[in-house]
């Protein structure tokens, strides 16, 4: 019987690390670098660092959309293997549970893209109000902001469930464990990286609303402007600060557009992908 190995990848295979237990092998997730049982192996195990590596210090959404975009193109490569095929035969529980995660992974990305139009619009509403001192618009606006933040708190949070697994079979040969491990790790990286992107770009959003909260209320704005022909300083001030801030999420929203729909598409690609492999393998 071949040993079991957890969701750990570390290659070449060592007697030491056979003799261990089961329930040891299991609990360690990381991926041991580098790869070397197969170069598409190693180059799935090269992106799985390269995303973990974005999302312990994230920075602009694009980037880490652009991450998950080679992940997934490594992720599509590694199924043509027949190794791959092999591990994810029909009844794999191992495969179910990668259906699972890239159905969730799917429409989290999708609804992360409809939220994401939301939020420009939302944005461009404030901007309107804010430029023509209607100061209902303007409140009305940023109620919806928050409700498109907490959206994307929600899809975050949501999208975290796809980076659980279940154990290897012991069954498995010591190339299927492998594969295995490394697809799951894959998930589980690309659920991590797509929550941070989510709450990366909430933070955007975030930052916006605050600096609309901080400015004074418009109408009594209204009321000095007709008593005096200046406005005071400090209120030009935030109300300029606002307007950048929400500059700053329509830009965002520019750069990522087009990079999330292409990471969105990679995961139907994936995941059809799958499911092809399911049906061969159950004829």
């Amino acid at each position: 019987m071949a040993p079991s190995f957890g969701r750990s990848i570390s290659f070449p295979l060592s007697p030491a690390r056979a003799s261990r237990p089961r329930a040891a092998a299991y609990h360690v997730r990381s991926v041991s670098l580098p790869c070397r049982s197969h170069p598409l192996l190693a180059h799935l195990c090269t992106h799985i660092a390269a995303v973990r590596s974005w999302v312990a210090a994230p920075t602009s959404p694009s980037t880490g959309l652009a991450h998950l975009d080679a992940l997934h193109a490594a992720l599509s490569e590694l199924l043509l293997l027949p190794e791959a095929r092999a591990a994810l035969h029909h009844g794999s529980a191992t495969a179910a549970c990668l259906l699972d995660g890239f159905l969730l992974l799917a429409d989290a990305h999708g609804a992360f893209q409809e939220t994401v139009v939301e939020l420009r619009a939302h944005a461009a509403e404030a901007q309107a109000a804010l430029r023509r001192r209607d100061d209902a618009r303007l409140a009305s606006a940023v109620r919806s902001l928050r409700r498109a933040e907490k959206d994307l708190a929600r899809l975050a949070a949501s999208v975290r469930s796809a980076a659980k697994f279940p154990t290897p079979s012991a069954s498995s040969s010591a190339a299927e464990v492998e594969v295995s491990g490394a697809l799951a790790e894959a998930v589980a990286t690309a659920a991590c990286a797509s929550a941070a992107v989510f709450s990366a770009v909430e933070a955007v959003s975030a930052v916006a609303t605050s600096a609309l909260a901080s400015k004074k209320t418009m109408t009594s704005s209204f009321m000095s402007l007709v008593k005096s022909s200046t406005k005071p300083a400090s209120d030009d001030e935030k109300e300029v600060a606002a307007l950048e801030r929400l500059d700053e999420v329509d830009a965002c929203v520019d750069e990522i557009e087009g990079a999330s729909d292409k990471v969105f598409r990679s995961i139907l690609h994936t995941r059809v992908a799958l499911l092809n492999i399911q049906t061969e393998t159950c004829c």
